[in-house]
C-alpha cells in the first residue's frame, strides 16, 4: 500500500481519490474548504463537487496541505490551472524533491503563458513530473465506469512505476513520453468545446460540429508541432479522445457553457450559477496569445476568445468563420 496525495477536492480530485482507494493505496485528499473535507471525512460524499456519488470508504480528506502531503509516495496536483503555481508553492516546503508530482489540470497559465509542466517546474524545482490527460468526466470515474487515460512522462521508467501504482481494470493508464503534447491536447479542446456547444445551442447541427471538432484538431495539432509535441499524441487518448468526450458531451462543463452562450445567455449570468471551473473560459484568451506568439494559426480558437473575452457577436463571429478563404485541408496540399 502506497500513499496517494491528491490535490485539489472538486470533483476530478475527489474522483482520482477513488482510484487511488480501488488501487488499494491511503488516499489523502486535499480541500481548499474546510466543509469540503469535513463532508467526507463525515461519510457524506462531496455534495459541493460530486453531489449524489457514493465515495469509496477511507478516503482521508484534510484542509492542511502540509497534512496531506506528509510521507506521500506520490502527488496527483489537481488545482485549476490558474491557481496551480500558488497551490505547489504552498505544497513545496512540505513536500521532499523526490516524491513524484503528477499534473492532472488542463490549461495554460494566463500571465505567462506556460504550460503546466513548466509552472510546476519553477515552483517545485528539483521535483520529477508527470502529466496525466484524457477523456474523463469525473462523475463516471468516480462512479468507477471504465475510463482510459494518457500519463505522459519523459523518465519512462518513473512513468512505468506511476502506471503500476494508479491503473485498475476500470482506470487504465497508457504511457507516453510526450508531456507536452498530452498538455496541449488538454488546453485545447476545452476552448473547442466552448465552440461545440454554441452551435449546439445554436442549433446549427450535428454537421457543423463535427466540422468544428475536425477542424479543431487541426488547430490542436498546428499548436503541438509548433511546441515540439508528437502527433501520435494529439492522435491519441489525450487529443483526440479527449477532444471527442468533451465535444458532444452536454455534461462537459466548458460544452454546457457554451450552449448556454448559444442559446443566448450571458457568460457572467452562467458563471455566476457555477461553483466549479470551466478551463475554456481561462485557456482561450491564453491559447490564442500563444498561438499568435508562435505563429500558429488557430480561427476556432480565436472566435471563442472574441465572444469570451471581447463581447462579440455569436452571429457575425460564426458568419466570420464561415466567409474565410476556402483551403486545401493539410498543409502538404496547400503546398501542391
Amino acid at each position: 500500500m502506497a500513499r496517494i496525495a491528491i490535490i485539489g477536492a472538486g470533483a476530478w480530485g475527489t474522483a482520482l481519490a477513488c482510484v487511488a482507494r480501488r488501487a488499494g493505496h491511503e488516499a489523502a485528499l486535499w480541500a481548499r474548504e474546510p466543509e469540503v473535507a469535513d463532508a467526507v471525512n463525515a461519510g457524506n460524499g462531496n455534495p459541493t463537487y460530486l453531489p449524489d456519488i457514493a465515495l469509496e470508504p477511507g478516503i482521508a480528506a484534510t484542509s492542511d496541505i502540509a497534512d496531506a502531503v506528509k510521507g506521500a509516495d506520490a502527488v496527483l496536483l489537481v488545482a485549476p490551472s490558474q491557481f496551480l503555481r500558488d497551490v505547489a508553492r504552498s505544497m513545496q516546503p512540505h513536500l521532499p524533491t523526490d516524491v513524484p508530482v503528477v499534473l492532472c489540470a488542463k490549461g495554460i497559465e494566463h500571465d505567462t503563458l506556460a504550460m503546466m509542466t513548466e509552472v510546476a517546474a519553477d515552483a517545485l524545482p528539483g521535483t520529477p513530473i508527470a502529466v496525466l490527460s484524457g477523456p474523463t468526466f469525473a462523475r463516471e470515474v468516480a462512479q468507477g465506469l471504465p475510463t482510459a487515460v494518457t500519463l505522459a512522462c519523459a523518465d519512462m521508467a518513473l512513468g512505468q512505476t506511476l502506471v503500476d501504482l494508479i491503473g485498475i481494470p476500470m482506470f487504465r493508464p497508457y504511457l507516453s513520453d510526450d508531456p507536452v503534447g498530452a498538455e496541449i491536447g488538454g488546453a485545447v479542446k476545452n476552448v473547442l468545446a466552448i465552440a461545440c456547444g454554441i452551435v449546439t445551442g445554436r442549433k446549427l447541427g450535428d454537421n457543423t460540429r463535427a466540422a468544428l471538432i475536425t477542424r479543431g484538431l487541426a488547430e490542436m495539432a498546428r499548436l503541438g508541432a509548433a511546441l515540439g509535441g508528437k502527433p501520435e499524441t494529439l492522435m491519441g487518448l489525450s487529443g483526440l479522445g479527449d477532444l471527442t468526450l468533451t465535444c458532444n458531451g452536454p455534461q462537459s462543463r466548458n460544452m454546457s457553457l457554451g450552449m448556454a452562450l448559444g442559446q443566448g445567455r450571458a457568460l457572467k449570468d452562467v458563471l455566476a450559477e457555477r461553483n466549479s471551473i470551466a478551463e475554456g473560459v481561462f485557456s482561450a484568451a491564453s491559447v490564442v496569445a500563444l498561438a499568435a506568439k508562435l505563429g500558429v494559426e488557430m480561427p476556432i480558437c480565436a472566435a471563442v476568445d472574441q465572444v469570451i473575452n471581447q463581447g462579440a457577436e455569436i452571429d457575425r463571429t460564426i458568419a466570420g468563420l464561415l466567409s474565410r478563404p476556402f483551403r486545401a485541408e493539410t498543409a502538404d496540399a496547400d503546398r501542391g
